[in-house]
């Protein structure tokens, strides 16, 4: 019986991909092979990787002067990925709004000057700083953001506008509401939040900044070399990439990221107005900073929140337990949780509530 996981990554998957994925998992596209087992060099795995890239493009609408590559590892490798590739002159600003801000900033430190411009650490990350007020350092090679906080549960409402090119860490909310590219000259994201099983990175880097990596950048961490052999400089995280192809086209059937963000803010504003109304919840990040991906909450009483995620879980309702720097419950609502899902949840936070007054 499948559950509704509601975990921060990996997490979960679109149930009819999962079948696709089990369908073909023994014949892949006539091979007689899975596509565990395929050559990365045969044609029919070829089309999975530009396959991919296609819908990538297509999804967000990437412009044809930006690099669409699918990279090993997670977003930490691309921590350092960033200034190796865009660290020329020597010193960029960080905006540190989370752990994994924080971690991207002190990688940055090792092959630079990264300096860190805003911070809401102060606050415990319930907020995100006035971009419009930030000290932007002249001639900083780039701007790195964290677009969305999978554990403290916050979001940038808007955009720094800086001469510097923005770079964004958009793991936790890639493909989750509309983006212009063009404000960016990096995305990067790893899959195993909102895309697919864990193993593969997408990189969207504007080709113009990617042409000389510093000395140092090992070559499987230049974008360029990954640019210029389309994601298969070396055997890439196959099956991942599959998966993600998978997940896109299925995004692209439901009628794209604008059809998906509608979806993505109704299931949101149900879960928040309900956390808003109750008086056992409590949802710390100011409302215009408000996650609709990753939504903490907490009882206030440390053991009441492991009775509710152990009576969850025998509710169906897993991996509500928040992150250790958070504590409390988080309720990670990627764009392949249903909107049932978050019903049931709510149903199960009422009838909890009633039970623990």
């Amino acid at each position: 019986m499948r559950v509704y996981n509601f975990a921060a990554g990996p997490s979960t998957l679109p149930e009819c991909v999962l079948e696709k994925a089990q369908k073909e998992f023994l014949d892949f596209a006539g091979t007689g092979m899975s596509v565990t087992e395929i050559s990365h060099r045969d044609k029919a795995y070829e089309s999975v990787v530009k396959g991919a890239e296609a819908l990538t493009r297509e999804l967000l609408g990437v412009p044809d002067d930006y690099a669409v590559i699918f990279v090993q590892g997670g977003a930490s490798t691309q921590f350092a990925a960033v200034p190796l590739n865009l660290m020329h002159g020597g010193k960029a600003d960080y905006i540190v709004t989370g752990n994994f801000a924080k971690k991207a900033w002190q990688e940055g430190k090792l092959y630079g000057e990264a300096v860190k411009i805003g911070d809401s650490s102060d606050k415990v990350y319930t907020y995100i700083p006035d971009v419009d007020k930030l000290d932007y350092t002249d001639g900083a090679d780039y701007v790195h953001i964290t677009s969305n906080n999978t554990i403290f549960g916050s979001r940038y409402s808007k955009l720094p506008k800086c001469k510097a090119p923005l770079v964004a860490d958009m793991s936790s909310e890639i493909f989750s509401r509309e983006i212009n590219v063009s404000d960016f000259g990096v995305i990067y994201a790893g899959a195993q939040k909102n895309l697919a099983p864990a193993g593969v990175t997408i990189v969207i880097a504007k080709r113009s900044l990617i042409q000389e990596p510093l000395a140092i950048c090992p070559t499987m961490l230049r974008w360029k070399v990954q640019d210029e052999n389309g994601s298969l400089y070396n055997t890439p995280p196959a099956f991942s990439i599959y998966m993600a192809k998978l997940v896109l086209e299925n995004l692209k059937e439901k009628g794209g990221v604008k059809a998906i963000q509608q979806v993505n803010e109704y299931k949101a504003k149900l879960l928040y107005d309900f956390i808003d109304n109750s008086k056992l919840y409590k949802n710390n990040i100011l409302p215009e900073f408000r996650s609709i991906m990753n939504v903490p909450f907490v009882t206030g009483s440390e053991e009441l929140d492991a009775k509710f995620v152990a009576e969850a879980k025998k509710a169906g309702l897993v991996s509500l337990k928040g992150h250790r720097l958070v504590g409390g419950m988080r309720a990670s609502i990627y764009n392949a949780m249903p909107v049932d899902g978050v019903k049931a949840l709510i149903e199960f936070m009422k009838k909890f509530e009633t039970e623990n007054k």
